[in-house]
């Protein structure tokens, strides 16, 4: 096995970090995406644009977390079985994910396109913006199949421990996304239409490179092309795991569109300044995202060595680290609203609205830190029930009802609504430090 790969060896700090840098920097370019859309977009557009590009891309957000929620499936079992030293369980389960992809991706495909104009009417998009968000929708949809083939590549890649090509592929479609826009949004002035058509084809360019650079890899499992098809026992690995994160994910994103559908019943102009303001916390919570996807790499091929106390360790170094980073993140939502929404647009209205929700939600930069350490610590365990509990009640028993009830105070504000993300984070901490206690008095934990 290669040295990169080798998470059940060496110093725990320096394993995370060498495989969490790339995986961070992957993260940041794939957020850019959306933002770059928005920021054109912002620019070129207007207010009705903005909130097409902030709703559109809030929803295809959500369809690609589940994707890549249920792709962590795969990452745990391969990342589990390259532990074990097995190659060819292996590559049985990278075969049964490019299958079990590419039959969800085709339904996906289809269902989004012919129901795209009912979900404008469920998010309750402003009638000023009800078209361009069907188009932006549409032309999204139609290019899934690009998405998730590119993060079935990155799951594999993770499963493995390799975080730095998934990097180097998304940079390219970084790239090719910003002239895309540029030309498409800035030169012939095709608004939302040409901001989707640039996001999908930069993805395709990027999977096209993928295909072509892995032919040439050597990694570290058995993978033929006879070994795509559907393995009954890696088949059941991978939705065991997969299946409930996915509904967690499911549910979290749920809640969240919800929330943008009680804030666009607001108005456009708090549409608006919602929309740059979830552009922007997707990069804030790329420090806890990164931190969940190292975690459950880092476990589950620790597991699978039967190191469980180098495992713990991992759980626990992950959580102060991301802790430190996080509160860079604070500051910059606290403080910096205004400054980093001004980015995306000029309208003074909007950006006071935006600055006020990150006001809100600043917190959840340090908390999710602890949190996602420890949803990852149960990905990588494999034991993903707990995650999808939490999930679940965090979205409807917490974040939505207490959003309703902060947005039905009088004078409320998005900085009230942006509240309520860090109160339901507080609720999922306690969720599982339950469940750790439960572990232990078992004595696995």
């Amino acid at each position: 096995m290669e040295e990169k790969n080798a998470f059940v060896e060496g110093p725990v700090l320096g394993s995370l970090l060498r495989f969490a840098g790339p995986v961070l920097g992957a993260l940041i370019l794939q957020a850019a995406y959306g933002a770059v859309d928005l920021l054109v977009v912002g620019r070129f557009g207007d207010a009705t644009s903005i909130s097409a590009v902030g709703t559109g891309s809030t929803f295809m957000n959500m369809v690609t977390f589940v994707i890549s929620s249920l792709a962590m499936g795969a990452t745990v079992t391969i990342g589990r079985h390259i532990g074990e030293r097995r190659p060819g369980d292996a590559g049985k389960a990278a075969g049964t994910t490019i299958v079990l992809f590419s039959v969800l991706g085709a339904a996906l495909t289809v269902l989004l396109e012919l129901l795209a104009g009912g979900f404008t009417a469920i998010l309750q998009v402003p009638a000023e913006s009800v078209t361009k968000t069907i188009t932006y929708l549409r032309i999204c949809s139609g290019g899934l199949l690009v998405i998730i083939a590119y993060n079935v590549i990155s799951g594999v890649l993770r499963g493995v421990g390799n975080a730095s090509l998934p990097f180097v592929f998304v940079g390219i479609a970084c790239v090719v996304n910003i002239i895309g826009d540029l030309l498409l949004v800035g030169v012939f002035h095709l608004d939302v239409a040409g901001a989707a058509i640039a996001t999908v084809g930069a993805q395709l360019v990027s999977v096209m490179i993928s295909f072509f650079v892995l032919r040439r890899q050597k990694l570290p499992i058995a993978f033929s092309r006879e070994a795509c098809r559907i393995d009954k026992r890696e088949l059941r690995m991978i939705l065991n795991v997969g299946v409930p994160i996915a509904l967690q994910e499911a549910m979290v994103q749920v809640s969240f569109l919800v929330i943008n559908s009680m804030i666009n019943h607001m108005g456009l102009i708090q549409s608006a300044g919602y929309g740059v303001a979830q552009k922007i916390t997707s990069f804030i919570m790329l420090v806890p995202s990164t931190v969940m996807q190292s975690v459950s790499a880092f476990v589950a091929q620790n597991m699978g060595a039967n190191r469980l106390d180098r495992a713990k360790q991992g759980l626990f170094t992950a959580m102060a680290t991301g802790c430190v980073l996080g509160a860079v993140m604070f500051c910059a939502g606290f403080f910096g609203g205004s400054a980093m929404s001004s980015l995306f647009s000029p309208d003074a209205a909007v950006i006071a609205q935006s600055a006020d929700y990150l006001r809100g939600f600043a917190a959840d930069c340090v908390l999710t830190c602890i949190l996602f350490s420890s949803i990852g610590y149960f990905n990588g365990r494999g034991r993903s029930i707990p995650v999808m509990l939490q999930g679940i009640t965090s979205a409807f028993c917490i974040r939505i009802p207490v959003s309703v009830f902060m947005s039905r105070l009088p004078q409320a504000s998005l900085v009230l609504v942006g509240a309520a993300t860090p109160i339901t984070t507080v609720y999922g901490i306690g969720f599982f430090a339950v469940c750790f206690l439960l572990l232990r008095k078992n004595g696995a934990f």
